[in-house]
């Protein structure tokens, strides 16, 4: 983390709020953060991997055992957002791999060593990924697009749509509520992205402040805000994930329930016609 081991200026802590250059690939500029995303994605790559080839009947202890733990819970919270079970089942691997991602991003930015340890160019070489703001609202944008084409592909478009609307679109008023709903549908990019950046850059900024008043004591002093970091890392990835499954859920439910409520409207309506010829 930054700061953690001292090498701070005479005049401050130095906090790094948006992300820097390293080097380039075919006129790509990478930045440090997108750079330790990688490290981390690899790094998670390989423990799942390793781990599930180690996955047995009879429950393991250590990391193993956490990492089902994690598993499971994700996996029913998925499932038992929808009301058919099934529907949820086909999403549980994207939001599974979602959440373990930002828990491990999140965590792995509290490394001793991610900051200014390590400079290139005279910018750090690590940077947390969650730390920028363009890496959460890439995320960002990948889960909400997930959740629109789902809900699309599950619904339908035209049901899809009127899960909008709580009236008839044909009525001015109902017309402006469903537009201004669609509106406030489409900010949830931002807020999912603003929302883990800022915790875990404020997180950075606390830990890093710390470290700076305690001097040479630096580890001793910003410890405890690590530990709170900890926490507050692994609930801000379980926060993300689980607006993200109830975007998805409710847009699907609700469009579920109009498809049937149609279907019983068109049953009862044959149902009285037949009624009527045999009368």
């Amino acid at each position: 983390m930054v700061g953690l081991f001292g090498g701070f200026a005479s005049s401050g802590p130095v906090v790094y709020i948006t992300s820097k250059d390293i080097f380039t690939i075919h006129g790509i500029e990478i930045t440090n953060s997108i750079f330790y995303g990688w490290i981390c994605g690899v790094i998670l790559l390989v423990i799942l991997i390793t781990l599930a080839r180690r996955m047995t009947l009879k429950p393991k202890g250590g990391l193993t055992q956490y990492v089902e733990i994690g598993v499971s819970y994700i996996s029913t919270l998925v499932e038992s957002s929808f009301e058919d079970p099934k529907r949820g089942t086909k999403y549980v691997p994207y939001f599974v791999t979602l959440f373990f991602f930002l828990l491990f991003n999140n965590w792995l930015g509290l490394v001793p060593g991610v900051g200014e340890a390590i400079k290139i160019h005279g910018n750090p070489l690590l940077r947390p990924f969650t730390g920028d703001l363009n890496a959460t609202l890439a995320v960002g944008i990948v889960t909400m697009g997930l959740v629109y084409f789902a809900s699309i592909k599950e619904a339908g478009a035209k049901d899809y749509l009127k899960h909008f609307f709580i009236g008839n679109p044909l009525n001015p008023m109902y017309l402006f509520l469903g537009i201004i709903e669609m509106f406030t549908d489409m900010t949830r990019v931002i807020s999912l992205s603003i929302r883990l950046f800022l915790n875990v850059t404020i997180g950075e900024i606390v830990i890093a402040v710390f470290a700076y008043l305690g001097s040479f004591l630096a580890p001793v002093t910003a410890a405890p805000f690590t530990i709170i970091e900890l926490f507050v890392g692994a609930l801000q990835a379980y926060i993300f994930v689980i607006l993200s499954v109830m975007y998805l859920a409710i847009a699907v439910n609700h469009a579920t329930a109009e498809h049937s409520l149609d279907l019983t409207d068109e049953l009862v309506t044959e149902r009285i016609g037949l009624e009527t010829e045999n009368a």
